[in-house]
Formats: C-alpha cells, structure tokens, sequence
C-alpha cells in the first residue's frame, strides 16, 4: 500500500550537515560559469570583454567618458580603458580593511549603480560584472588614475595579491584601466577574438554618439587578409543613422529616405534612439539594444516599437480613406524593415544575467508613446513616401490572408461532381486531355453555349457579367467574391499554396464573351485574374480566348461573319459583288445568337479560331507593369496611358 513507502527504516549516516557546502566570495562563479555568462565557450569568452566594456560606456553614457581604448595583445590579454571618473579608492564604510575597488572586483552584487543616484541610466544592473571577470580570470591588473594620483592592484584567480597601493603621482591622465587575462582553467585553449571585439566596439561606439572609442590589436594576432585594422578610432556622430546605411549598403530601398531620430522619455526617464529603413526584398531585421546592451531575444522595447509603427500606420491609412488598412498587422509592416532601436532607462529588467531579453514593463508603453507620435509627423511631412510604404504593407497584408485562406480553405475535390458549382454544366469525358471549360458572360450567354457544346468533351460556366478585378481589389473581397470561387472550384487545381496543376480538370480553359468593349473589358478582367492568381495556367499553356464574330452578311441564302468593323468592311468588298444588297446584322452578344451558329463560328474545333494567351518570359516586367498600369489601384496611370495613347485613336464606334 501507498503507506509502506513512509515505513520507518534506519537512518542513514552518509548525508549530513558537514555535506552542504557553503561557497563563499567568487568560488560560485569558478564552480558555476554559465550561470552568470552563459557558458564556457566563445561566446562566454568574449562577454567577458562586453562586461568590462559596458561599464566604460556607462561611464561614456553618464556624460563622464569621452575617450574609451580597447587593446588585445599577445598572451590572451586584453585591457578596457577610460578617461572617465575612475573607480573609488577610498576604504569602504561597510568593509574598514578594504577599498571600495577590491570590494567590487572581488565581491558579488556590489556596486553604484543600484540607487541611481551616480548612473541615471546605465547596463550594469546585478553589480556582478567585475567581479565575474575577475573570477574568470587567471590574472587581472586594475590602474585608477583619480586626482592626479594613480592607484594599482592585481588578482589572481580572483583574488587580490596585493593591497591598492598608492603608485605616486600621474599628470594628464585621469579613469579606468582593467587589464586581464581569462584563466584556461575555465575556457581551456580559447582565445580572444579579434573581428569580434571590432566588432563588438563598432557596434557600441554606433549606439552612443558622443564616444570614440580606440582599437589596438597585435598585429600578429590577426589573421591573413583580415579586415579588422590594428589600430584604429570609432567615432559615428550619426549614431543609428550610421549603423543602419553601413550594414545596408547598396541593398534597393522600398523608399529612399532612412527614417532616424532620438526623442527624451517622460519625467527624465531616459531616451529612445532609433533609425528605419523599408527595402525592396529581403529578409527582415531589428536589431535592439538597452543601455548600451544588446538583446537578440528582443522583449518589451521591441514590441512597443512594433506597435507604434501600426497604430501611426493605421491613423495614416484611415485619414487617406482606405479601408484595406484594417487588415494590415505588425507583421506586415516589419516585413520588409530593417531597422535599429536603442531605449536608454533606468533600472531595466532583463531575463537573466547575460541580459539577452528586455523585460521592463514600463518599457512597451515608453517606446511606443515616444515613437508613435514622431511617426505620425514623418507619415504626414512626406506623404509621397507615406503613400508607397501604405501600399507596400497593405499588399503584404492581402497576400498573407491570401496565403491563410489557401491553406485554411479546403479545395473541391477534382473528381467530386457534387460540390461543384451549381452553374456548371460538366462535359462527361473524365479525362482531361481533350476537354474545355468555357468561361462565359451570364445566365443567356450560358444557356446557348449549353446547347451548342459537344457534351463529352465541351464544359460551360456562366459568370455574372464583370468579374471582381483583382488587380485593385482587398483580398478580403477577392475571398468573398462568390464568382471566382466557382470559377476556382470548377477549375479543381486550388490557387496558391494549395495549387497543383495535375488536377486541373480541362485540358483547355477558354474565355467567351461578346465580341464588343464590355465583352472585351470582361476578358480583360478575366486574364487579370489568371495573371495574379494561377499564372501557371498561362505558362503552361491552358487558357484561351475564343473570337465570335460580330457582324453576320447575308445575301439571298449565303451567310458569311465579321468580327470587327475593319472584317465588315473588307467582307463586303471581296465576298460580294458591288452594288448588291447586302444584309448586315450585329450580334447584341452570345446569348441573342442562335445555337448552330454560337457552335459553328465559335466553339466547334474544326471551324473556329482561338487565341492562346502567353506572356513571354523575357517580358515579364513589362507585363507586370501594363497590367498595373492598366488594371491596379491608381487611377492616374490609367489617365497617363489615356493620354500618352490617344492620338492614335482616329475613330470611336459607340
């Protein structure tokens, strides 16, 4: 039973209280490494450097520091220098034996940035920083230049060999200087990084404009061909705005202008810095940082930032009096955006010691309150890049719930006669090599194509009058348009994730409208739609454009047919005699014309004549273009191809 496992048996004298270890000083961080930089590895190596550069640049931040020296040299050594205000010396009034520097290097959770009272903002939070890098280290060498008098200790292991000694007086020179040397005990043959402390300083030099910071590297420790310098200073007045046009390069731009600022936070909460740019392809990319720290797993800043961009976005689109906007999400506007965001506050909370999440609540609220606005005025200060980004985001938009509705939808089945569209009339031949879907223009229409069809291998769908045009159309209304759906439903090869062109259900898909403009106009719509939706239809081949003719001549009981008015014309003069009565009559549309001769000029395979509709491979671009030229949202290309074009109309027929 459950209570035999709480019997009473003899107690055991192999755990005791002399078993529980009690670490004192740094013998945590010596026994335990990855709890406080993550690991062992090279990473963990080279947060070391980030530790002691941080707190240089916290000093920089603080408005102490203007000049910060990075130097790698031969044995694995590496020294971070300022000319800041230098770590006190003085004895500290909790430990009387002990300066208040042996007090930081060699105990945990100590130092001045808890209170706020000496860093309004800085990235040093736990007071561990120091002390882990001394732990870690085999040796570490401290120099404090402070009152013209200059002050030294050195550790092993963490531990000091000697007192701070007083090293007499030093003239024009005043800081920090830490000099160490990671200890193989802990990271084996691992050794210091040069492109990744270059790197390192680059990127903390972009984040806080006010700084230089120098580069010396031992030239015999660079690789061949390497392209970090030996020597060096990094100094970017632009900040972010550097950052972002460095690393894009020549990469095309969606819009030219890199929107940059910096704005101050509330109640001198801090500051926000930040630069965008939306390309033309390509992955997305933020990069984010606090206090100077970068956080690769984002976190709260990020995610007010995301928000500000949407809801600026948004208030945008409605004031233009677009609809489609609705839909867009943060998603659709990152897609494409490159970016850098740099938030400056006091006591940030970060998700563990290495600092790679930001987690301040109050953070979200901040970037997003800051940013939004200023968002806001740059949208209405330049609306010509405001317009091209909202189209951008908002096509984005309609091509992910494109994408949704195509996965979430399941298709007709190819082979399922009974969920197919009421309005079809199916040919009965279950092969499609030889069978045709003629697409055609409503309900009369439709009922002579149905009478005229050869039955096996001819089907009919009647569509109600003008399609949905695609071209400018939300994607919320192309889901919705009952038309396309039957049309894709009778079709059976799905359309964008889903598409598969070995159910396409008819070997030739052919487009029957009236032999006029608004037949012309439908057809239009009709291949716009092929073009932007199922454009393997085209490239493989499938659709067609079928041409009735427009005009029937009669003379006593010979009929011949026209399709247009130059046809008329040349017909009259070659297939009858001069001065004789001719009988012209004009087709009102496909439905007014009697089912032989729907069957004989038009559908019928060994009579009629068809077009197949290609684009051409070595045309793309153009065709994308006339298409949205003709057929998309701005209506002003339209004006300008009516206007570059209508001199060569001599004649309108109405």
């Amino acid at each position: 039973m459950a209570h035999d496992l709480f019997e009473h048996q003899a107690p055991s004298n192999d755990y005791s209280a002399k078993d529980i270890e009690v670490l004192e000083g740094l013998e945590p961080v010596r026994r335990r490494p990855g709890m406080y930089i993550g690991g062992t590895d090279e990473a963990a190596l080279h947060h070391l450097a980030a530790e002691l550069l941080d707190n240089a640049m916290d000093e920089a931040v603080a408005g102490h520091a203007t000049i910060i020296e990075m130097s790698l040299g031969t044995g694995n050594w590496l020294s971070v220098r300022d000319n800041g205000r230098g770590i006190p010396v003085d004895p500290h009034p909790k430990f009387k034996n002990k300066s208040a520097l042996e007090v930081i290097f060699t105990t945990l959770h100590s130092g001045s940035k808890f209170s706020g009272k000496i860093y309004n903002t800085a990235g040093g939070l736990h007071g561990v920083g120091s002390s882990v890098v001394n732990a870690l280290a085999e040796k570490l060498e401290v120099e404090v230049a402070v009152d013209r008098t200059l002050w030294v200790q050195s550790y092993v292991r963490g531990k000091p060999t000697t007192k701070l000694v007083n090293a007499g007086p030093i003239q024009n020179r005043r800081g920090t200087l830490v000099r160490f040397r990671p200890d193989p005990e802990i990271f084996g043959t691992l050794s210091f990084n040069p492109q990744l402390l270059y790197r390192l300083c680059r990127s903390k030099a972009y984040l806080f404009r006010g700084v230089r910071i120098r580069w010396w590297c031992e030239p015999s420790l660079l690789p061949v061909n390497s392209d970090v310098p030996t020597t060096g200073e990094l100094h970017f007045p632009g900040g972010l705005a550097d950052s972002l046009a460095d690393e894009l390069g020549a990469s095309p731009a969606l819009v030219t202008s890199v929107w940059a600022g910096e704005a101050p936070l509330p109640a001198r909460a801090g500051k926000l810095e930040w630069a965008c740019a939306w390309l033309d392809g390509g992955a997305p990319s933020l990069a984010s940082y606090c206090n100077t720290i970068p956080t690769p797993q984002g976190g709260t800043h990020e995610a007010g930032f995301r928000t500000a961009l949407l809801k600026a976005l948004r208030g945008f689109g409605e004031q233009r009096g677009n609809k489609r906007v609705g839909a867009v999400t943060a998603e659709d506007v990152m897609g494409t955006l490159s970016a850098k965001l740099s938030l400056f506050i006091r006591d940030p909370q970060f998700q563990g010691q290495t600092k790679e999440r930001l987690a301040s609540p109050q953070a979200q609220k901040l970037t997003e309150a800051a940013l939004r606005d200023r968002f806001e005025h740059f949208l209405a200060g330049d609306p010509v890049t405001a317009d091209v980004l909202l189209a951008h985001v908002i096509e984005r938009a309609e091509d992910r719930l494109r994408r949704r509705e195509a996965k979430e939808t399941p298709r007709k089945s190819a082979t399922n006669r009974l969920r197919l569209p009421g309005k079809l009339a199916d040919c009965t031949r279950e092969a499609r090599d030889d069978t045709e879907i003629f697409i055609v223009e409503g309900d009369s229409a439709g009922g002579s194509a149905k009478q005229a069809r050869n039955r096996e291998t001819q089907a009919i769908l009647p569509l109600r009058g003008k399609i949905l045009n695609v071209a400018s159309a939300s994607t919320e209304k192309l889901r919705q348009n009952q038309e396309l759906r039957d049309l894709i439903e009778a079709l059976g090869c799905g359309v964008g994730d889903r598409f598969r062109l070995d159910r396409l259900r008819y070997g030739r898909i052919i487009i029957m409208t009236d032999a006029d403009v608004d037949g012309a106009h439908i057809a239009s719509l009709l291949m716009t739609f092929f073009y932007r939706e199922l454009p393997e239809l085209i490239r493989n081949g499938h659709i067609y454009l079928a041409q009735p003719p427009l005009y029937r001549l009669t003379q006593g009981g010979r009929s011949i047919y026209a399709m247009d008015d130059a046809d008329r014309e040349r017909k009259l003069k070659s297939e009858f005699k001069s001065g004789t009565k001719v009988e012209v009559s004009r087709f009102k549309g496909l439905g007014e014309m009697p089912p032989a001769v729907l069957r004989d000029t038009t559908m019928a395979p060994s009579k009629r004549v068809l077009l197949r509709v290609v684009a051409a491979p070595d045309r793309n671009a153009d065709t994308a273009d006339r298409i949205e030229s003709l057929m998309g949202r701005k209506p002003e290309l339209r004006f300008r191809f009516i206007q570059d074009h209508a001199a060569k109309v001599s004649e309108i027929d109405v």
